[in-house]
């Protein structure tokens, strides 16, 4: 499991690719270029005003929103866990900023750590393209990975039912993440991120959004693209049920 001392210097860019892989009943695989930011929640980035279009957190964004602070959402949230996030606990945050008033996040993951810099647990938040979020409670073993079961309606092409097996790995200088979903023991879907780190410097910032314009909208117009595709190829709509979020989640 990821401690404190296996993370680079924040905030970081984490500059890679995106993949998605369907096996059944049509496979579809694809690979996106990306980036991400990997952020200190008591140490948000401060950029000259100009810049600050293009690097936005908000807490409302995330775990049921609020207006105290991002770490704060996160404090709660584990409360309603029946986990205490200590006044010296660090979270370390890895997703999409807001980008020129803008942002969707498929998947924000955060690792919270103790004072001593050990890892307490991870927190993964997933949103779907609906206006809907749901979060896992997760404790990674030594090896990083953690297994719980699927309960968030994403794809308009996969029920709820079925496991997911996280894993994780973070060092100074590279990060990866990747999800499986199986059923009956048999994957049937996978995804997964992993890039370089890099600081996020204004010139670092600067170069991330020339390059790799509009990262969030990317995601959301790609999302819509691919189920598109497969709609197209009559891939079989599963109806979306209520949702039901955690508590305190609007």
């Amino acid at each position: 499991m990821t401690a404190l001392s296996d993370l680079p210097t924040l905030p970081a860019l984490v500059v890679g690719q995106v993949r998605h892989g369907r096996r059944i009943p049509i496979r579809h695989a694809f690979r996106h270029r990306a980036y991400l930011w990997l952020v200190d929640l008591d140490h948000l980035p401060q950029y000259p005003p100009w810049l600050r279009p293009l690097a936005g957190f908000d807490a409302r964004e995330h775990l049921g929103g609020g207006s105290a602070g991002i770490k704060s959402v996160v404090r709660r949230y584990l409360g309603q866990q029946g986990i205490v996030l200590e006044p010296g606990d660090r979270v370390v945050m890895l997703t999409n900023a807001r980008f020129l008033g803008y942002v969707f996040n498929p998947l924000t993951v955060f690792w919270c750590f103790a004072a001593d810099g050990s890892p307490r647990c991870v927190v993964t938040e997933v949103h779907n393209t609906y206006g809907e979020r749901h979060a896992y409670l997760l404790r990674p073993g030594a090896d990083g990975t953690a297994k719980v079961g699927k309960e968030f309606y994403v794809s308009p092409f996969n029920d709820v039912s079925g496991q997911y097996t996280f894993r994780f790995a973070v060092s100074p200088e590279r990060l990866s993440i990747s999800i499986t979903l199986r059923r009956q023991d048999r994957p049937v879907f996978e995804a997964g991120f992993g890039g370089r780190i890099r600081p996020a410097t204004t010139a670092a910032v600067v170069r991330a959004a020339l390059r790799l314009p509009a990262m969030p909208q990317r995601v959301s117009v790609l999302i819509r693209a691919h189920g598109i595709w497969l709609w197209l190829r009559r891939l079989p709509v599963v109806s979306r049920p209520v949702h039901h979020p955690p508590e305190g989640f609007r």
